[in-house]
């Protein structure tokens, strides 16, 4: 009990350090993705801030060639000047533009307040050097941003330099409030451009990492690495994240540098949800197993009680099965011995029916007899008489009647021997006919007379040729019988391909008292004592057919008499492989 006890608490802690694992690693894949996203932000808000910018150099460059900015040694020619700049600021949206000669004096500019002079600042120092000047600070207690363009004399000397003034307050408009936060810092780590305005002015500290407020406070700070990932946590207001992914990118062409700020808490959430995940399928799976472990020992237990009982009757149950193999095996011996009987009583039916018939069977071999005879002494003696022709003729006749004697006893033979029980093709147009060749001489006697449209060709049936045949047997006599004592005797026969493939057998009789009962074994209408009287005919026919796969049914035609209905299964020429 105490090992089991045990797999509780390390099944915890190994669900919560697979929960660590999973933590940590879906919080370094959302990161990943976090640090791409937010290079892609930052290189975003860095071609933006360029292009604006290069707009105003463009224009610095456009307009140092301007007529109206050459001979503004002349007096009059400065108002028209100073009219020119202020119309293109106006349109371009600068916050100022200068014009001013070698020596840094401002001659011409679109605002009345700008400087005097300007040569002590490096972009226009640059400029006098024949190249694009460019800088950054304050205008008129702004931000701004400056291109100086050299103005080129005719000699190929720098007579000047038309500085742009861009004005950082209204390029930050456009995007002021867009995630992520964004900030661009100088070379001395002074925030200059951003789009989160609280974080103006802020500087880097001495040791070069995170911002200080401009009264000279830090924020609540801090900073560490994880898989390679710059995080800072801060405190510096609603509006940036309590804990940001630090990404940073150097812009020489505008001379400084953009950092994004990422919030970071998304990727935690994130692999919290995984971690979470996997620990309650962990302990979904540990409860199952729990459960099915405690499940288990129940029904060990309840197992070994039962295996005691089972124990203590396991030699009452030997008994009792010895006890049924042996029935099992005396069932089988009834069982065969029953099938043996039925075959017998199959055969003996046959043989009932052959019995039945002798007296016409005599007849029927009887006159063919006495017609040789009869034929052979006239054939002699017009032999005698040398008479050939009528000798021959009388020989013909005798060949005749010795066939159709062999007819009458090859269809006895046929009736008489068992068949096998293997189904085959069967011309029930055959079968009938070899009937009523041996039924014949019992329907003249009987004085019946038959309707039988006979079709032209074969009709195939699934079936046995015997077998069938004792069917048809069965019918034909049950017929005669019924008709005995009737003034009219007629039985009608039809055999209809179909399909459904149907022989039909209707009489002229009493009909049946009971069709419910018609196929019962030993159920009779025949008087008690006959030989013919049995009640087995019908059960037998019904058996023979089932057992070709069709059906036999009898009932009281509406005209008189009974009918019987024989259906068949046709023969289809794919059951031959």
């Amino acid at each position: 009990m105490k090992p089991f006890n045990l797999v509780v608490p390390v099944f915890l802690l190994a669900v919560a350090a697979l929960t660590g694992v999973v933590w940590r690693y879906g919080y370094d894949q959302a990161l990943d993705q976090l640090a791409r996203r937010a290079e892609s932000d930052l290189a975003l808000a860095s071609d933006r801030l360029a292009t604006q910018l290069q707009t105003y150099q463009e224009l610095a460059v456009l307009m140092a060639d301007h007529p109206e900015l050459e001979r503004l040694d002349l007096p009059e020619r400065v108002g028209a000047a100073n009219g020119l700049l202020r119309e293109v600021a106006d349109k371009t949206g600068a916050m100022d533009i200068i014009y001013a000669d070698r020596d840094g004096r401002v001659i011409a500019s679109a605002e009345v307040d700008s400087p005097e002079d300007i040569s002590g600042t490096p972009y226009f120092r640059r400029a006098t050097q024949g190249a694009l000047g460019r800088g950054h600070g304050q205008a008129g207690g702004e931000r701004a941003y400056f291109f100086a363009a050299p103005i080129f004399a005719p000699d190929g000397a720098v007579r000047g330099a038309l500085v742009f003034v861009a004005d950082i307050e209204l390029i930050e408009q456009a995007w002021r409030g867009d995630n992520p936060a964004v900030l661009f810092t100088d070379v001395s780590g002074d925030v200059f451009v951003t789009n989160r305005s609280e974080l103006l002015g802020w500087d880097r500290p001495e040791g070069g990492i995170g911002l200080v407020a401009p009264d000279g406070t830090a924020g609540a700070f801090r900073t560490w690495t994880f898989s390679g990932h710059e995080i800072w946590e801060m405190g510096w207001g609603p509006y940036l994240p309590a804990r940001a992914l630090h990404l940073a990118q150097s812009m020489p062409t505008v001379g400084l540098t953009g950092e994004v700020l990422v919030d970071i808490a998304p990727a935690r959430r994130l692999a919290g949800l995984q971690a979470a995940a996997v620990a309650a399928i962990c302990l979904a799976f540990g409860a199952t197993l729990f459960v099915a472990t405690i499940r288990r020992r129940t029904l060990a237990e309840a197992n070994a009680v039962l295996e005691a009982r089972v124990a203590q009757r396991t030699r009452a149950l030997s008994t009792t099965n010895t006890r049924l193999r042996r029935e099992i095996a005396e069932r089988q011996e009834a069982e065969a011995a029953l099938t043996r009987a039925q075959a017998d009583l199959v055969q003996a039916g046959k043989l009932s029916a052959l019995g039945q018939m002798s007296a016409g069977i005599s007849h029927e071999l009887n006159q063919p007899l006495m017609a040789i005879r009869s034929f052979a002494e006239n054939g002699a003696q017009y032999l005698e008489r040398g008479r050939d022709d009528v000798a021959a003729a009388n020989l013909g006749r005798i060949s005749e009647l010795a066939r159709r004697m062999g007819r009458i006893i090859q269809n006895l033979r046929t009736f008489s021997r068992q068949e096998s029980e293997t189904p085959r093709r069967v011309d029930v147009v055959a079968a009938f006919d070899s009937v009523l060749e041996m039924v014949s001489a019992r329907l003249e006697q009987e004085g019946v007379t038959l309707h039988y449209d006979r079709p032209s060709g074969p009709v195939w049936a699934r079936g046995g040729e015997v077998r069938l045949g004792q069917v048809f047997l069965n019918l034909v006599t049950n017929a005669i019988d019924a008709m005995q004592n009737q003034s009219d005797k007629s039985l009608t026969v039809a055999i209809d391909q179909g399909p459904p493939l149907t022989v039909l057998l209707r009489d002229t009789g009493p009909g049946i008292d009971d069709p419910e009962k018609i196929f019962d074994p030993f159920y009779t209408t025949k008087a008690v004592g006959l030989s013919e009287g049995m009640g087995l005919g019908l059960s037998i026919s019904y058996g023979l057919v089932q057992s070709f796969g069709g059906d036999i049914r009898g009932r009281n035609s509406e005209a008189g008499g009974a009918e019987f209905t024989v259906h068949l299964e046709p023969w289809q020429e794919e059951q031959a492989a």
